[in-house]
């Protein structure tokens, strides 16, 4: 072979590329840039070379264009979807992770990472309140494979495959996109799928989920699943689980909680009451890559009975015959879809060893503090309104101008919005709550600081006092 990597000065290469990296200030950066055309088409089109390129040239191509043209979801003005403030242990988890290549599928393969895993699950189970002998759960990419493989076990443990074309499942309009995903993947029928009206506060009506459950097995179907939020992307909205348990015990049936983004919120005190009954759920979602500030990607699924992960999706191999673990140890890969796996559990944990819950807890609580503090000042400038109140880290508000029509308003928040985007100073992307357009924050950064967020509110109404509606 002509080629050889010892060759490379890597030591030099990768020691410049990790102190490029945390000498700089990413509050210096726009919180999103876009690619020009020319540079979408250039690296579309662009050949793998017979003989390699020279390293360097590679590096100059990723620093200065690939990477320049980024959302960062670690930058402090970054307002939208759900960011993600990674620390910079996390990072430092993922380069040990990587550099090790981790095979993380069973104890044979990596006997430490996984007692690691299981010590990190069972945390976690302790918080939402599970018993942890017969819990249990599994890292994972992120919430939407944690949906999957929760939804699959639900779909298992309720739905005779006979009875599929009939299973029903109950959630609202504010459930997360993904679930609709993995509900397709599962089987479910779209047309089965029942999307249950919400309160004043964007929380499940369980008065209105009881009559279509009612009505369901009237007319010969079979309800199998409720989808509970625990902090809705749109809102931050936490349903009411105490009253979903009732009703989940009373028509037997298995009560998922997407908590993706939420559920590290029951680490505060500020926000602990609101997930109330939490423990009569099955099965949770979790993602560590939003508010438990890990790097993409780092996510868990937790279920109240393990055993149902392994009916679903645990199989043998005989290839695997050799390293297979004891009876009374369950290897990951065989409570989750994923053979190969890294060693997702390992950032975390380094996190959690290093800096400890009380600070994590902190973290969680400023941005709750910061959602806070975004509502108190836009009540106090004039034709803003609350649309959605602060609830966990996330607000929603709207400009309305009693001159104009609701398109007109609903026009000019699209437009502050991309504007604000555009310039590179703040992302703070709209959503859409009862037909109105609103602009939405999520402030889960620690770096955020209240000048962060005066400064976005008031370039928010800068471009839309200098818009002129003729323009439009």
């Amino acid at each position: 072979m002509e080629f050889n990597e010892n060759n490379i000065d890597l030591e030099t290469i990768i020691r410049d590329e990790v102190n490029k990296y945390l000498s700089r200030d990413i509050g210096d950066l726009p919180a999103t840039q876009q690619a020009p055309l020319e540079l979408r088409e250039k690296y579309e089109k662009m050949e793998v070379p017979n003989k390699g390129r020279d390293i360097y040239e590679v590096l100059k191509d990723l620093n200065n264009e690939v990477l320049n043209y980024l959302y960062r979801p670690n930058h402090p003005r970054s307002f939208s979807f759900i960011p993600g403030p990674a620390s910079r242990l996390s990072w430092l988890g993922d380069i040990l992770t990587t550099a090790n290549n981790i095979h993380a599928s069973n104890f044979a393969n990596a006997t430490l990472p996984i007692n690691i895993e299981r010590n990190l699950i069972n945390y976690l189970v302790g918080k939402i309140g599970y018993e942890i002998k017969p819990a249990g759960g599994v890292f994972v990419s992120g919430g939407s494979m944690a949906n999957l493989t929760a939804i699959v076990a639900a779909r298992d443990a309720q739905v005779e495959m006979e009875d599929i074309k009939k299973a029903t499942v109950y959630l609202t309009s504010q459930t997360h996109h993904s679930v609709g995903k993995a509900l397709h993947v599962a089987g479910f029928l779209k047309n089965n799928i029942r999307r249950i009206e919400y309160n004043d506060d964007f929380t499940m009506n369980t008065d209105s989920l009881k009559a279509a459950i009612d009505k369901d097995i009237e007319e010969g179907y079979k309800p199998a699943m409720v989808i509970a939020t625990a902090g809705t992307t749109n809102t931050g909205s936490v349903d009411d689980f105490t009253t979903l348990g009732d009703i989940c015990d009373h028509y037997n049936l298995w009560l998922h909680v997407d908590g993706a983004y939420g559920l590290s919120h029951i680490l505060s005190d500020k926000a602990q009451h609101l997930f109330k009954g939490i423990e009569r759920s099955d099965s949770a979602s979790w993602d560590a890559h939003k508010l438990l500030f890990q790097t993409y990607s780092c996510a868990m699924v937790i279920v109240k009975e393990k055993n149902h992960l392994l009916q679903s999706f645990g199989e043998d191999a005989e290839y695997l015959d050799d390293i297979a673990s004891d009876d009374d140890v369950i290897d990951p890969e065989m409570l989750g879809i994923e053979l190969t796996r890294p060693a997702r559990a390992l950032k975390l944990w380094i996190t959690l060893q290093v800096i400890g819950e009380d600070e994590i807890i902190e973290r969680i609580k400023y941005g709750e503090g910061l959602a806070e503090y975004a509502e108190e000042y836009v009540s106090s400038l004039d034709n803003w309104r609350i649309i959605s109140h602060a609830n966990l880290s996330i607000v929603n508000f709207r400009y309305e101008n009693s001159d104009l029509t609701e398109a007109q308003n609903n026009q000019l928040n699209s437009m502050a919005a991309q504007k604000i985007a555009d310039s590179g100073y703040a992302i703070a992307y709209t959503t859409v709550l009862n037909n109105q357009r609103v602009i939405r924050l999520c402030t889960t950064n620690p770096l955020t600081t209240h000048d962060d967020i005066r400064e976005t509110i008031n370039r928010l109404d800068q471009y839309i006092g200098d818009y002129d509606m003729k323009d439009a």
